[in-house]
């Protein structure tokens, strides 16, 4: 009692400790009528069991390596974590799997090869399963099962980690409410029973056994994750051991805590010092079966590490709020020893002691804000650095681009000037000395101070650089504006209402991502966008067949000589792609087509806007996307939904159809029988994986034979169509051969789009390629537009089409 024994580490809680994760298991999956229906014995344990359940909230960015670290460090990882999420390196911040390893316990682990990335011979034992064969829902979780049984007779180990990706795998490839996802909670039901049952056979009289069930992240309403929705943050999080009473009462909603809290718990639990790093507060109902001196430990050690950590991020740290709580915690807590040590049992014990756990538990929670604050400050200078140069860039890039795509196409970056001008050493002499200025002055750490004095001199340079050239394109732009022009009809242009929406709604979008909202909800910029370019589109073809006068006679001769030159160039076996050669730019727009528009041409042109409107308004039903609408059914739903796989397996088949007869009209034999085996292949894999269903007996060998039939062709594609673009480049330059190699390589790109699309999104490929097909022959042509217009219409409605999808 003389000696305070604060700075020992209390016994461990657990004997044994199993923590099984969940790629991607959302809280409605435990807590919701799925779980009722497919998890039976962890919906048992949850209400009436030896357990206490919460809801984990995991901060963006919601992907499985960042989350990996907030689980073992306590922290809240960055999102440059979402980069390195794709090659972990080993992790060197104060972790539990290092605490334990150091304390000898004796660490199993099998799951996703990210733990064995991050933690290194960490693990007496592991087996660590590829996370990016997502169309493998079965064996990626049958490779950590075929362990289990072995593993649970032995006694050689202290701490046990599962991680089980195949829900993962499910929600990407289908989505949660896909008839996939039933079966596989039942697996890991049958799991979690197996392994609770043998933990508590092996239970001794001394210490119980820890059962942890957790996800890293949920699960967004389109199977994906990464974002900040509800479905994406909120897991389930369970504790299960005998040490716990039994739940009696009605269920009542879990507890909301924090993904990081998880870290600094079971290191009590397993008598393991608290992370360095860590900004979680202890989850005291885990702990709560303990003596109120024991529990007002575990609280004080978690607030002298957040203490601790807080001195070290803030100079200030002493008027800091949570910090001020915390040393008021401790007095009274001191109070309290005092009056233990004096063997005072009366009520009045309990009630300071109950009183001092509340001022510590609202100090931590101060104390873990304060910290999560502190990881939102960002290195502005570094930044700004770096914006600097992209700006810069875009401006060259918005200079030099309307030029390249002008009739001349040509625009030369003057270089030299700008590198032996008086403005590019005077620029990189205020520059340099602005870095020495910030560096010399910053108290926090700054990325690019840390580098070296060679390498920041080498990024001033860039920047006066861009800055200079820049202003000599500039001014050779305006130099060459004020040359007499030799030919008026080729450069004189006005602007038309479509380049004016094509260049206001361009501009409005790159606006609107300024807001968070308009970001949440872009497709909506995008489908208004649509429609009112096709409005436009359809007042453009009414005014070219109707309103515009007859040609001048001279020109009327060469006129139609430049239609029937579209007509051949139609002709050549590509893919809606003009002709090239075909320009006669002095004609410019004011030519009317509609002469040479032949009988029904004329009313399919002036439909086509229309039809396009039908056709996007029939793909906004499809899915639901964005934020505030996502939950609501849709087609798509509809469709996936097991009772209407028959009408789904028919929408495939008729769409896979649709898809070989809009892309090989043109194409060769040989081409056609290659597309119809490569998308009957595609059938195959989707009936295959279970989405569709065969009219016909299968097995499995030749579902196998077609999958692979179906790459092979695919690679075949876009090979022979590379060869052929090269040969037509390089060695023959023949325009026929140019296009036979665009016609593969495009027939390959549109097999390999159908491959990768969910069985519910093909009508979405169907559609995009009829809308392209009928503005290339019906709009684009008859209108005459330029390379710039048509390449901004293509962006527009690809980026539709994302987000049809």
């Amino acid at each position: 009692g003389m000696v305070s024994n604060w700075t020992k580490i209390p016994p461990p809680l657990f004997k044994k400790v199993v923590i099984v994760l969940i790629d991607a298991l959302r809280d409605d999956f435990v807590f919701g009528s799925k779980g009722k229906q497919f998890m039976p014995y962890t919906t048992q344990l949850v209400e009436k069991g030896t357990s206490y359940s919460f809801i984990a909230e995991a901060k963006p960015p919601t992907v499985t390596m960042p989350r990996i670290k907030a689980l073992m460090t306590g922290s809240i990882p960055g999102f440059i974590d979402v980069i390195v999420n794709l090659n972990s390196p080993a992790l060197l911040d104060d972790n539990l799997i290092w605490q334990a390893k150091t304390a000898g316990k004796r660490i199993i682990f099998y799951g996703d090869d990210t733990w064995v990335k991050l933690f290194p011979q960490h693990f007496m034992e592991y087996d660590g399963t590829t996370s990016f064969f997502v169309s493998d829902f079965t064996e990626v979780d049958d490779n950590v099962t075929r362990h289990l049984d072995r593993v649970l007779k032995r006694e050689d180990w202290d701490l046990l980690i599962l991680h089980y990706l195949g829900l993962d795998h499910i929600g990407h490839m289908t989505g949660p409410n896909s008839p996939l996802v039933g079966p596989k909670l039942h697996e890991m039901d049958n799991i979690l029973k197996k392994i609770h049952i043998s933990l508590l056979s092996k239970e001794e009289a001394s210490l119980p056994n820890l059962l942890v069930v957790c996800g890293d992240h949920g699960m967004s309403e389109t199977g994906s994750h990464g974002g900040s929705s509800e479905g994406e943050v909120h897991t389930p999080l369970l504790f299960i051991s005998s040490a716990f009473e039994k739940r009696s009462g009605p269920l009542t909603q879990p507890e909301l805590v924090q993904q990081t809290d998880i870290a600094s718990t079971l290191a009590v639990g397993l008598g393991l010092p608290i992370s360095r790093n860590n900004v979680g507060n202890l989850i005291l109902p885990v702990l709560g079966g303990k003596t109120m001196r024991e529990q007002l430990r575990f609280v004080h050690l978690n607030g002298f590490q957040l203490s601790r950590l807080l001195q070290e991020n803030t100079p200030a740290y002493e008027k800091d709020p949570g910090y001020e709580h915390f040393k008021i915690a401790e007095k009274s807590h001191g109070n309290w020893i005092r009056l233990y040590l004096e063997g005072n049992n009366s009520e009045i014990l309990l009630n300071l002691g109950k009183k001092v756990l509340k001022q510590y538990l609202e100090a931590l929670k101060t104390l873990s804000s304060s910290l999560s604050k502190q990881v939102a400050q960002y290195d502005m200078y570094s930044m700004m650095v770096g914006t600097v140069i992209i700006i810069e860039v875009l401006l060259l890039l918005l200079i030099s681009v309307p030029k390249a795509l002008s009739s001349q196409a040509e625009f030369e970056v003057p270089l030299s000037p700008p590198l032996f001008s008086l403005l590019f050493y005077l620029m990189c002499l205020m520059l340099c000395a602005v870095h020495v200025i910030v560096c010399t002055s910053a108290e926090s750490l700054c990325y690019f101070c840390s580098m070296s004095w060679l390498t920041a001199v080498g990024v001033m340079m860039l920047i006066s650089a861009l800055l200079c050239s820049i202003l000599s394109a500039i001014a050779k732009v305006s130099e060459n504006s004020t040359l007499p022009l030799k030919n008026p009809v080729v450069f004189s242009s006005s602007w038309s209402e479509i380049d004016v929406v094509i260049l206001a709604g361009t501009i409005g979008h790159v606006l609107s991502l300024g807001a968070s909202s308009f970001i949440e909800e872009e497709h909506q910029t995008w489908y208004f966008l649509i429609n009112t370019l096709c409005l436009m589109l359809c007042q453009e073809l009414c005014r070219n067949n109707f309103l515009l006068k007859e040609c001048d006679p001279q020109y009327s001769t060469t006129v139609k000589h430049t239609f029937d030159s579209i007509g051949e160039a139609s002709e050549y076996k590509n893919i809606d792609i003009p002709a090239p050669g075909i320009g006669h730019s002095e004609l410019g727009k004011t030519t009317s087509s509609a002469e040479f528009m032949k009988g029904s041409d004329k009313w399919i042109s002036l439909a086509s806007p229309w039809i396009i409107l039908i056709c996007c308004r029939l793909l906004r039903s499809l899915n639901q996307t964005g934020i505030q609408w996502a939950h609501r059914p849709d087609f798509g739903h509809w469709l996936t939904s097991s009772e209407h796989k028959s009408e789904l397996s028919f929408l495939a088949a008729v769409s896979l159809f649709m898809i070989f007869f809009l892309v090989q009209r043109r194409c060769s034999l040989v081409s056609k029988i290659a597309m119809a085996l490569g998308l009957l292949g595609v059938y195959s894999y989707r009936a295959a994986i279970g989405n569709v269903m065969f009219p016909w007996q299968h097995d499995s060998k030749d579902i196998s034979n077609r999958f692979k039939t179906t790459k092979f062709l695919i690679c075949s594609f876009v090979f022979t169509g590379t060869k052929d673009l090269l040969k037509s480049q390089v060695i023959s330059a023949d325009s026929s051969l140019k296009s036979t190699g665009l016609c593969e390589v495009y027939s390959g790109l549109v097999l390999l789009a159908a491959l990768l699309f969910r069985p519910h999104n093909l009508p979405v490929l169907v559609f995009c390629l009829l809308i392209q097909t009928m503005m290339t022959k019906y709009i684009w042509r008859p209108l005459k537009f330029d390379a710039a217009q048509i390449t901004i219409m293509h962006y527009w409605f690809g980026q539709s089409f994302f987000y049809f999808q």
